[in-house]
Formats: C-alpha cells, structure tokens, sequence
C-alpha cells in the first residue's frame, strides 16, 4: 500500500490527550474528501483507542506513552493506536459488546471502533501492551443528476 501522508505522535498516557489525539488525526484525515459525519466517526474511534491505553493499558499511570500513526492512502485513513501497557488477557471476550475490565467502564469502546471504521483489529497479549489498527475508507458519492425543468 503507497501511503501520500503519514504522521507519528507520541504523547503521554492522560486523559487530556485523548482529545489532542482525537483532533490531531481528524485535522490530518481532512486531506481526504471525508464527510464531517465520516470526520466526526474517525474522531470518536481515535478517542476510544486512546483513552482504552489510558485507562486500561496503563491504568492511568501517568508518566507512560501512548503512540499514535496515521497514514493516508488515495482513497483512506489508517491510525495505529499503541501501548506498553499491561495487555488484553483475552482480546476475544474483550471484544464483546458491554465487557469491561473496569466495572465503572461501559465496555462500549470497542463497539465504536469497529461500527465507525471499516477495518479493525486489535493485536495484544498480556504484559507486552496492545495494538490497535483501524482503516476508513472515503465514500464514493454519486453526483445526483436533477431532471431538467
């Protein structure tokens, strides 16, 4: 795949970052022909991403990082979402809707990620952190053609 913009951030594990994050890689994927709606999806996956390695990955350690990489092809966005931190025991039953580690966690997180992009995969084992990657892809719209008067 031949990426025409890629960008690398790397940031600490607080809670304040999660909207850098989630602005930072929406302000990037605007190169694109996104829709604000497609924007706005992008957005609330980057920041459920984040804030997972915040939360769980790290356990709102503060003083770890969290890596984020976004490239864009002709026709989508690809955002890797990285941590260190303690890793997913079970990335199956993680992936379920409404499962949380955290009992004051929806566990809805996830469920975003996969309904608003069109690729997602989550890679991690316990102890060695986790990997989040995600892809959308710029909708083909179809110019509507108005009937002459």
């Amino acid at each position: 795949m031949e990426y025409i913009n890629q960008i690398k951030l790397e940031f600490l594990g607080v809670p304040a970052n999660v909207a850098f994050a989630r602005v930072a890689v929406a302000a990037f994927a605007s190169q694109l022909d996104f829709t604000l709606a497609d924007l706005e999806e992008i957005k609330v996956a980057v920041s459920e991403a984040v804030s997972n390695a915040i939360i769980h990955g790290y356990e709102n350690a503060p003083d770890r990082f969290v890596r984020v990489f976004a490239a864009l092809t002709a026709d989508s966005l690809e955002v890797v979402v990285e941590d260190d931190g303690k890793g997913i025991e079970d990335v199956d039953q993680a992936l379920q809707p409404a499962f949380s580690g955290n009992d004051e966690r929806l566990g809805l997180g996830f469920v975003f990620m996969q309904s608003f992009m069109d690729s997602f995969q989550v890679d991690s084992r316990p102890g060695c952190g986790a990997k989040v990657i995600m892809a959308k892809r710029v909708a083909t719209r179809i110019a509507q053609v108005k009937p002459e008067q």
